[in-house]
């Protein structure tokens, strides 16, 4: 896959991000968090509570340590005094844990809500992106940005930004902790800090990226697996599992080697800093030594409270290396998730007042230039009158730009020269959702939701009563399906797989029915039903079709002879127009293809 299709197809394929983009981003997510701003102050000021009670903990550890180690060798050691300097160490780490435990719970909620948050906000992007986006981007692509890169976003948050604010408290506390009590063995601990830094700055240089690719990855794999999925009826029939196993396995082999290593290096930096730390207790031991064979005002309360502290000191920079090597990954999601929703949208129409009161259904097309690319014009100067109730057949080669007129027509694309007129309306003058409440439409490509039959045909049509849905059944020939049903209309389709294409597209034909709208589009409608199906359908087409405008797109030109209208469409122009007769009397490009047609249906009966 070339560099430029990946950019094209939205992915992210660079290894690392761009110089400044990290903090880009990461301004990005924490500007997007203003709402919960209050609660993650409370939070911090429960962290730094509870780093406070720990910096304190060990000199109160220290005091004990000593009052024992002062009469053991007498052996009066005060159980009183002990047991209430225990008494005050319990107190103080359960109230660490308490304050730890609350501030994991506000960020834990608050992580949960921003995340249903982004997914909310990436949802209602989704409806108010042009088509072209998805022209352009894998389902799989997206639906990665929808679930992984928000949890990424959402996990980093809770665990990364907490891990932050209490490392730092607790890295400058202790420091401070350290100098007062021994300022000789805090310059011992001090000295191990470049050592550390050297090698935790290696660590994120080499693991950073591998986090970034990982994500990228992912979305890959998620959006190899969607098509896939869905084209599993083609993988079987051209067995081509092989070949598919093959490019899933390269793919899923990369984002393991990926994943390996970005896990590896990051699971580094623990094993590393507990080495590093049990170099500085020895350290830390000999020096206390030295300094209590000098008589230098160290005890051994004190060896105890600084080791103790050795541990608090250097945990907080493994901690701050982890979270800024997650706050890492965040701002690689961060920026998919927000690519997203900073797409350019529809413009907002919510100023638009209706325009059409009462259809007549006259359509105009006036000299239309349209192209999917920006460098490749499909559609030119097409233009075409239809008179309101007409039958319009759209018909022509593949690629000729007949589907293209529909979706201009219900404005799914805007064009880019000329204008549509409805009922002498210009459709650029009404909202995209009066245009589509003016049309029923029924693909090629049907679709069915999980739920029940009924409300699959309803699907959002209001004041539906069940004598409509009763004629419908009848004209859409459903009757003796719905009948062989268990529960009948009530009957909850789970998958497609349980009901046959023909079926999927009898329901999609009942549901355009309903919604009885006074314009109709038919895209190869009947396409997926028998030729004994499809002569009742065009009768309840034709009875539906009556005294409405509808625009019929068919690649089987016996379908559409009694259409009032033909446009003959080739490379995005009209060549011919005109009625069945009128064209088979001109001996055209139309009598070529329907003589074609009609001779190869001769030889296949």
């Amino acid at each position: 896959m070339s560099e430029n299709k990946n950019v094209r197809r939205g992915r992210f394929t660079s290894e690392k991000l761009p110089k400044g983009e990290t903090k880009k981003n990461l301004k990005k997510i924490l500007s997007s968090m203003k709402r919960y701003w209050v609660g993650m102050i409370i939070a911090a000021i429960l962290l730094t509570g509870s780093v406070v009670i720990a910096i304190y903990s060990p000199q109160v550890t220290s005091t004990l340590t000593n009052v024992i180690n002062d009469n053991a060798l007498s052996r009066q050691v005060p159980l009183e005094r002990v047991g209430q300097l225990a008494v005050l160490l319990l107190i103080l780490y359960t109230s660490t844990m308490v304050f730890n435990f609350l501030s994991s719970y506000i960020m834990t909620t608050i992580a949960m809500r921003y995340s249903q948050m982004l997914r909310n906000q990436i949802n209602e992007k989704i409806n108010k992106i042009p088509l072209r986006y998805f022209d352009n981007n894998t389902i799989g692509d997206i639906l990665s940005r929808l679930t992984n890169d928000v949890d990424m976003i959402a996990q980093s948050m809770q665990q990364s930004l907490s891990t932050m604010i209490s490392s730092f408290f607790m890295l400058f506390g202790t420091l401070i902790a350290m100098l007062f009590t021994s300022w000789q063995m805090a310059l011992v601990c001090i000295a191990t800090l470049p050592v550390m830094g050297i090698v935790l700055g290696i660590i994120l240089k080499v693991a950073g990226p591998k986090f970034l690719k990982r994500q990228a990855l992912l979305g890959e794999v998620n959006g190899i697996v969607e098509e896939n999925y869905n084209g599993q009826l083609i993988i079987k029939v051209f067995n081509a599992e092989d070949t598919i196993n093959q490019n899933f396995s390269e793919k899923n082999n990369s984002l393991r080697k990926t994943m390996f290593q970005a896990e590896l290096l990051g699971g580094l930096m623990q094993p590393v800093m507990n080495f590093i730390s049990y170099v500085t207790y020895a350290l830390v031991c000999l020096t206390g030594g030295l300094l209590m064979d000098a008589n230098a005002g160290v005890t051994m309360g004190t060896i105890t409270a600084f080791l103790l502290y050795v541990n608090l000191f250097q945990s907080p920079l493994s901690q701050i290396a982890q979270a800024t090597n997650s706050m890492q990954s965040a701002a690689a999601s961060g920026k998919r998730v927000f690519d997203f929703l900073d797409e350019k949208e529809l413009e907002d129409e919510s100023d638009k007042q209706k325009q059409l009161s009462e259809v007549k259904g006259e359509v105009v097309f006036d000299s239309i230039h349209f192209g999917y690319d920006e460098n490749r014009e499909i559609i030119h100067d097409f233009s075409a009158q239809v008179k309101p109730g007409m039958k319009v057949a759209i018909v022509g080669p593949t690629g000729a730009g007949k589907t293209t007129m529909v979706n201009l027509l219900m404005r799914f694309y805007e064009v880019n020269q000329g204008n549509i007129y409805i009922d002498g309306v210009n459709i650029k003058d009404m909202s995209r959702e009066e245009v589509h409440n003016l049309f029923a439409m029924v693909l090629q490509e049907t679709w069915v939701f999980d739920g029940t039959l009924r409300e699959n045909m309803i699907y959002n049509t209001k004041n539906v009563t069940e004598e409509d849905i009763k004629n419908v059944i009848h004209d859409a020939h459903l009757t003796h399906f719905v009948r062989g049903l268990p529960g009948g209309l009530d009957y909850q389709i789970t998958g497609e797989s349980q009901i046959s294409g023909g079926q999927r597209q009898l329901i999609t034909i009942a549901r355009a029915m309903l919604k009885k709208a006074p314009l109709l589009i038919l895209d190869e409608a009947t396409s997926n039903v028998d030729t004994r199906t499809e002569e009742k359908i065009q009768e309840a087409m034709d009875r539906l079709m009556k005294g409405k405008t509808s625009f019929v797109i068919a690649h089987r030109l016996s379908t559409i002879k009694n259409a009032d209208l033909i446009l003959v469409m080739k490379d995005g122009n009209i060549i011919e127009q005109g009625n069945h007769q009128q064209l088979m009397e001109q001996e055209g490009f139309y009598a070529s293809l329907y003589n074609s047609q009609f001779t190869l249906e001769a030889s296949q009966n």
